[in-house]
Parts: structure tokens; sequence; C-alpha cells
């Protein structure tokens, strides 16, 4: 272990990369059962195409993470990435609208795309083509990039993390519907018999913030695991008591048998080259370079982000074996072609890991074996509240947001596009998106200023795909 991923030399130990594993996969575990829910409507697609997506999702999230692991000895765990994973489920919907196949040819035909995508990012990271891109991020903005996602982590753990489900119409989201109400007799009418659930898994984020908080304060390691263990079981407590629910009611019935043959049928290799004339060779080359631009720039701000928060980063801003890492992400987008799911991608919970500890590969090694665990225990990874996780988000989102300190916020260059990316993120959802206008932003601001020769040439060429990917309506 010290010899593959010099843990003496990272300032950890196999105890700390383990619970660190451990932590990012469990604020990840929803994507297991939510990509292959997105992917299908559901289960409406049937469930044969949902149990292939379902082991496509525990595969090459393990194979994309494995890669970050022994390529580029990182912390950082991949999953088919969320917005990507509902950007696809609309793409297939528009294939089978276009052409008249059915949803299982139009998903199969659109692998097609993700398998391109992945073939043209592993030659861009053999060239270094992403890593330049990297590098031509303006410093400022990519301090920057830290504490916006920190930002987006607070607000889907404060948001859309916790969320109910009421028969008087919800989904009720927890910041916008409960702390957003006038009164909480008001919540309450609204919310009807969700309110309860609503009440629980409030209470159940704030005690396991705290729990971590004051863990964090006494330097015990795992102080994030631990406060989500402290949440579950204080949400499984309350479920029992107040809401009489058996918190484990679905183990059961449950089955632990990965459903191969299904997979075997509907995704495994099932890229359909058959059909893809059918869409239309503009419409694909549109496709496939959209993909690519919010892949790239999704993986690149979590990389980058992420490593800040760990004192990954050079004096430059500059991450070492960002070209292996970057590697490693094609090879997951790759693997999530060939076996049936959309764009694997670094996952920015990753965040939780590095907070717990995290500093190498076999971080990201011991979240890959549980991902591909869950094929067989994936009711018992089901039984964990969204409420915990939010826990860690929270706490982890905070402490991303300490790198703003080191923006020079007298410099209008740095601050306006920080600003900028700090919104956009958690608004949009989507940290390309963030990162794709606080250039916009800088190179204005610079040509304004009248220091255009301070703008390298391929910050002026990213600023202007990102231009027209905003406004040319094609």
């Amino acid at each position: 272990m010290e010899r593959m991923f010099k843990l003496k030399q990272n300032g950890t130990t196999v105890r700390t990369e383990m619970i660190a594993g451990l932590t990012t996969f469990m604020t990840m575990a929803y994507i297991i059962a939510l990509n292959p829910n997105l992917l299908t409507n559901f289960g409406a697609e049937g469930m044969n195409l949902w149990n292939g997506v379902f082991l496509a999702t525990c595969i090459a999230s393990a194979v994309g993470s494995i890669a970050m692991a022994f390529f580029a000895n990182k912390p950082f765990v991949m999953a088919p990435g969320m917005g990507l994973n509902s950007f696809f489920a609309a793409v297939v919907v528009n294939i089978a609208a276009m052409t008249g196949l059915t949803y299982l040819d139009s998903f199969q035909t659109a692998l097609v795309i993700i398998l391109i995508e992945g073939i043209v990012f592993v030659m861009l990271s053999i060239f270094n083509v992403r890593e330049k891109i990297v590098n031509a991020i303006p410093l400022g903005v990519r301090l920057g990039i830290g504490p916006s996602i920190g930002l987006m982590l607070m607000n889907i753990g404060f948001g859309s993390n916790v969320s109910i489900y009421s028969e008087t119409g919800g989904p009720f989201f927890a910041m916008r519907d409960f702390f957003g109400s006038l009164t909480a007799s008001f919540a309450k009418t609204t919310m009807g018999s969700g309110y309860s659930a609503m009440v629980l898994a409030v209470i159940t984020m704030f005690v396991g913030l705290f729990v971590i908080v004051a863990l964090d304060h006494k330097k015990v390691k795992g102080a994030v695991l631990f406060g989500m263990l402290v949440a579950s079981v204080v949400y499984w407590i309350g479920e029992a008591a107040f809401l009489h629910i058996n918190p484990f009611a679905n183990l059961a019935d449950a089955s632990f048998v990965p459903p191969f043959k299904d997979m075997v049928e509907t995704t495994l290799f099932k890229v359909d080259f058959a059909h893809v004339t059918e869409i239309g060779w503009f419409t694909l080359i549109t496709l496939i370079i959209t993909f690519c631009i919010i892949d790239m720039f999704d993986t690149i701000g979590t990389l980058v982000g992420t490593a800040s928060r760990a004192n990954m980063l050079d004096e430059n801003g500059n991450m070492p074996q960002m070209k292996e890492a970057l590697l490693s992400d094609a090879v997951g987008t790759l693997a999530g072609s060939f076996t049936g799911t959309s764009t694997v991608t670094t996952f920015v919970e990753s965040a939780a890991g590095v907070a717990a500890g995290g500093r190498t590969g076999l971080t990201a090694l011991v979240a890959a074996v549980l991902f591909l665990l869950s094929m067989f225990l994936a009711p018992i990874a089901a039984i964990i509240p969204p409420a915990a996780t939010s826990s860690a988000l929270i706490y982890v989102g905070i402490l991303m947001l300490g790198n703003l300190k080191k923006i020079e916020f007298d410099d209008i260059s740095q601050m306006l596009p920080v600003a900028v990316m700090l919104l956009a993120m958690p608004v949009s959802g989507s940290i390309g998106h963030g990162i794709g206008l606080a250039l916009i932003c800088y190179t204005c601001i610079k040509l304004a200023t009248g220091k255009a020769k301070e703008i390298s040439l391929l910050t002026y060429i990213l600023s202007a795909i990102f231009l027209i990917k905003f406004f040319a309506a094609l």
C-alpha cells in the first residue's frame, strides 16, 4: 500500500484513507438508485432496463474510480454526472420522437454519443489539450472554483437533498418550502401529512452537522462519517417513534442478487450505430460538442476545487498529475458507454472524503470497491436517509469557502468573475456553466479596462465557445 499510494509522503494512513473512501461513497450512494430512475423515467421503461442501468452505474463508477486510484493517485471518486444524466434522458426521448424508435433502441443509440465523447476525451488527455485548458483558466477564477462548489454543495444539502413527497402536491424542499414559509403553520398546511417527515429530516440534518463540527473540533478522525451515522440513527428512531414507519421494512423482501441477465439484454455493449444516421449528422455533432463542453468543465472545476481544499495545488494554482486525473475521467466515460449509462465524471461529493482526510488514490479505490459491493448490497445503501448525507454536504461546503481569502477582492477582474461564479453554480446546478460565465466576465473586464494583452489566446477561445453555447440558438 505504501509503495503504491505513497501514504507517508501524502501525510495519511490506511485507516484514514478507508474512512475517507467510505465517507465519499456514503455521500454519493444516492446515485446508485437515482441514476437508473432518471434514465428510465423512474422505471416507466421497464425493470429490465432499470436493472441494466443500475448495474452499469455501479460498474462504470468503480472502473473510473479505480483508474483515478492507479493512474493519478488522487482521492477523487467518479459516477454518472448529475445534470448530464438528465440531459442524456432528454436526448433519448427526443431521439425516440424524431425517429419513431422505442425508448430502448433510442437509449442504445444515444450511447454512441457517450462513446464518442469518451474517445475524444482520451485523445485530448493524452495530448495534454485538456490540461492546457485547465491552465488557461485565470488564477483568480481557479481560486474561486472551490468556494463556488462549496456554495453548490450547501445548496444541495439545504435544498433538494432534503425533500419530502406529499399527497398535497409535493415534492417539498427544506430551504424553499420549510424555511421559506411565512410561518410554521403555513408550512404545515402546505405540506399536509409530509410536514412531520420534513421536520424530522431538518432535525436530522442539523444534528448530523453539529455532531460533525463537534467531532472535528476534537480532531476525531472520520468526523464526517460518524456524524452521518449519528444522523442516520436519529432519523431511523424518529421514523419508528413519530412517523410509525419501519425504516428497515424494505430489507425484508429485498433481493441481493445482481440482475446481470437484464444488463446483458439491455445495456452491456449495446452501443447501437445502426440508427445513428437517423438523428442527423448536424444534430449528432452538436450533441457531442455539448456533452463534451459540460463534462469537461464540470470535471475541471471539481478537480481544481477539491484539490484546492486538500492543498494539492502548487503556487501557480495547478494540480500535479492533472493529465492522469483527466485521463481517468475519460476512462470512466468509456466504461459508461460500454456498460450502459450516461457520462461518468468526477463527483463533487469527493470533497467529503477529502475533508475526512483522504489524500491518495486509496480513497478512490475503497469507494470503487464499495460501488462493486453495492451490486449485492444496494438495499442497505438505500436506507441511509438523504438528510444524513446533507449534513456532510453542508459541512464540506462550508469548509470549501475558505479559499475566498486567497482572492484579491480589490481587483475587479478577479472579484466580478468570482462573484458571478459564486451565484451561478448553485443556481444553475452546473459547475461548467459557472466557470463559463466567469471566463466571459474576466475576458470582457480585461478588454474594457484596456488590458487585452493579459488574456491568453486559449482564454479568448474558451470565452468565445461559451458565448456561442449560451447565445447561439441553432
